[in-house]
């Protein structure tokens, strides 16, 4: 068993008895030199600073400490976005929680907390912002360091939401708490290291909206015209049905549309691109950055050769390469149960190659066709875009 306990920057004197019980109690106590420094000296256990990286060693050090009366210091709620979510998953685990920094800036803002989306930047890209920014939202930023709070109002104004609101709140609960509010625009920086930057999103004259229902626009992305079309797409991810936490294969991921409107559905839905092409692959990845959604898994390889050694998936859509030799045996093997199978033919040859599968395994078959009215000399007319035949097959239809 090991004991997690919540330290806020007021240190022990904010902490509860049972807290202080369980650091007078123990043989050993980890976390950060900070953490440490915040313990009296009549917490007489063996004070043990974290090594960098952390999580990696983790698993070591629950080993070493095996039969000693082993506390984890975390910084607030040790369960958001905490340490005491990795070592739950180690080993049993009793948590004394102290009010999380979200908790204690909703306080000091009178904001209420189930209304507001937060954001962590602490050991992931600030970029995740973006799928959090739309007008009137509320939003809490976790920050890494001193310098996360102008790299917010940066990505702020570059999307064109300069004018937000931005509270930069330091050192909550502790005697040199601070608060600095801007806007966005003007925000400079840098902050105390411990920091929580509070944004009321407010768009400005021009700003581009971004909004979480599959059919962003095309030109959103950044493309070569290998890209499933806005219309098209959006049928496509209605097929494909996200749930939180599910894994998509998105096979010739090209600029990687779907499998980031995948990633947009939810913050917990998982996606891997599997694309050919180098230049691709990075152009998908710079999509799913400027999208607020950089955890996309880009594998660069050819289907089906590099998906063998990829975790199970519970969605595969193929937009392209779909007559590749032994690539829908090796999707359909691989989806888990109750998984989704998406494929978008354009050409005879693959529209002939799902309509044998569809008599074989079932599903549905469903020809899309979207027509764009543009201009015909000093007229408007109707342009039809290229057909799309798309099956769907759910693995327990078999």
């Amino acid at each position: 068993m090991v004991t997690v306990v919540g330290i806020g920057a007021d240190g022990w004197a904010g902490l509860p008895s049972a807290s202080r019980d369980a650091l007078g109690a123990a043989d050993v106590v980890l976390g950060s030199a900070r953490q440490l420094g915040l313990l009296p000296t009549e917490v007489a256990a063996e004070r043990v600073p974290w090594p960098s990286p952390l999580l990696p060693a983790l698993p070591g050090l629950v080993e070493a400490n095996a039969g000693r009366r082993l506390c984890v210091l975390a910084s607030g709620d040790p369960m958001w976005f905490g340490i005491g979510v990795e070592l739950s998953a180690l080993t049993r685990v009793d948590v004394l929680p102290h009010p999380s920094s979200a908790s204690l800036a909703c306080a000091r803002l009178g904001w209420a907390l189930q209304d507001v989306e937060v954001v962590s930047a602490v050991g992931r890209p600030v970029e995740r912002l973006h799928a959090a920014v739309h007008p009137g939202r509320r939003v809490l930023v976790l920050s890494a360091s001193g310098e996360t709070p102008a790299a917010v109002a940066a990505l702020l104004r570059d999307r064109g939401f300069g004018p937000s609101a931005l509270t930069v709140l330091s050192d909550l609960g502790g005697p040199t708490e601070s608060a600095v509010t801007a806007t966005a625009e003007s925000y400079t920086g840098p902050a105390p290291a411990l920091n929580v930057v509070a944004v009321e999103c407010v768009a400005g004259q021009g700003a581009r909206r971004l909004p979480r229902v599959p059919g962003l626009p095309d030109d959103v992305f950044e493309h070569d015209g290998q890209i499933t079309k806005r219309e098209v797409r959006a049928v496509t991810l209605a097929a494909l049905a996200p749930e939180p936490g599910e894994l998509l294969w998105d096979i010739g991921a090209g600029s990687g549309s779907v499998g980031i409107e995948w990633l947009r559905a939810h913050p917990a839905c998982r996606a891997v691109g599997v694309e050919p092409r180098p230049d691709r692959a990075a152009r998908a990845a710079r999509n799913a950055a400027a999208l607020g959604v950089p955890h996309l898994d880009l594998v660069i390889g050819s289907a089906p050769d590099v998906l063998s050694g990829l975790p199970r998936p519970d969605a595969v859509f193929v937009g392209g390469g779909a007559t590749a030799p032994g690539l829908l045996p090796a999707c359909w093997t691989a989806l888990a149960p109750g998984g989704r199978l998406v494929v978008n033919a354009v050409t005879l040859e693959s529209e002939s190659l799902v309509t044998r599968w569809h008599g074989e395994v079932g599903g549905t078959l469903t020809r899309i066709a979207v027509d764009r009215a543009g201009a015909l000399g000093g007229f408007t007319a109707w342009q039809p875009q290229r057909a799309i035949t798309q099956w769907r097959v759910a693995k327990e239809e078999m």
